[in-house]
């Protein structure tokens, strides 16, 4: 199955639903984009980001594709660590809210 996608002007497009669907894409995912050698294609993979809960993979492919949520973080341009630290700030203070309201009842 061939589908088009055409390029918007900031760079960005969607990955199509059937695609997605098709790989196992979800919302939140941590995507590589990675170029060929001849520069015209882009693989694109699922990372898979370790949990830091100390549990290791016991498969030996998945465990070459781990990549720690610090070196995530820090592989981030100033811009996108900043989106992600505001992200990661609203969803923790809405934990905290939602945490303190059920402490309530």
């Amino acid at each position: 199955m061939k589908t088009y996608r055409i390029l918007g002007k900031r760079g960005r497009i969607t990955v199509p639903y059937e695609i997605r669907r098709k790989v196992g894409f979800k919302q939140n995912d941590v995507l590589s984009f990675e170029e060929s050698a001849d520069g015209r294609t882009v693989v694109i993979k699922r990372e898979i980001i370790c949990d830091c809960n100390g549990e290791k993979s016991k498969d030996k492919k998945d465990k070459q594709d781990e990549i720690t949520l610090y070196d995530f973080l820090n592989g981030l341009s100033p811009e996108q660590q900043r989106a992600a630290l505001i992200h990661l700030s609203v969803n923790w203070a809405q934990n905290q809210a939602g945490e303190k309201t059920y402490e309530q009842s």
